[in-house]
């Protein structure tokens, strides 16, 4: 019975001691082949493709709806003709569009360093959804009729007065800082080999 107790202890010894063999060897192969995908080793073309590609991630859009008054009164060497007064009120549902053109923005990676130059951030589009459009009190002058071009012309002009009005409320600086948080987040979502310090600046 002893003997039998002493070469069970002896079996149990002897597989502990290849239980932790194996453990040492998984552990050297996994520092020499580590599991998993290589974490990324960047460059400049390389950053700068991946950040081009967040270029919609990096706009801030804003709705609108916009009631705006048209007038005209046909003119005869600078006076105004009377009874030829023409007007129509206008309602519509439009959205503008801010941030910057990825497609200009330089990479540099130096050492430890990225640098980032971004443009200054602007309106990249205005668009009038053209479903929306409804028309108020329109006039029917025989003398000064309403034509397309009026439609056109007005429409251009409530387009000038709503990013003038939205620029005013501080949406381009909004754009910039939405752009430039994007861009840095982006970066520390990359599986990237070293730290690096990210340096933005903004050029004209």
């Amino acid at each position: 019975m002893a003997n039998e107790k002493k070469i069970h202890i002896n079996q149990t010894f002897k597989n502990i001691i290849i239980i932790v063999v194996i453990a040492v060897v998984f552990f050297f192969v996994g520092k020499i082949w580590p599991s998993g995908e290589e974490p990324t080793q960047i460059t400049s073309d390389l950053l700068s493709q991946q950040i081009q590609s967040i270029s919609e991630l990096a706009t801030v859009e804003y709705n609108y709806t916009n009631m705006g008054k048209f007038e005209n009164q046909a003119t005869f060497y600078g006076w105004k003709v009377p009874f030829t007064t023409k007007s129509f009120i206008i309602s519509y549902d439009g959205k503008i569009k801010a941030g910057i053109d990825m497609s200009v923005v330089e990479v540099k990676v130096s050492g430890k360093a990225i640098d980032i130059k971004v443009p200054t951030a602007k309106i990249l589009s205005h668009e009038i959804d053209e479903k929306s459009i409804e028309v108020f009190d329109e006039t029917k002058n025989i003398f000064n009729q309403i034509s397309i071009t009026d439609y056109n012309q007005f429409a251009i002009d409530q387009k000038d007065k709503m990013e003038t009005r939205v620029k005013e409320k501080g949406f381009i600086k909004e754009a910039q800082e939405k752009a430039e948080e994007t861009i840095r987040t982006f970066i520390k979502s990359m599986d990237l080999k070293d730290e690096y310090k990210v340096n933005i600046t903004i050029t004209e």
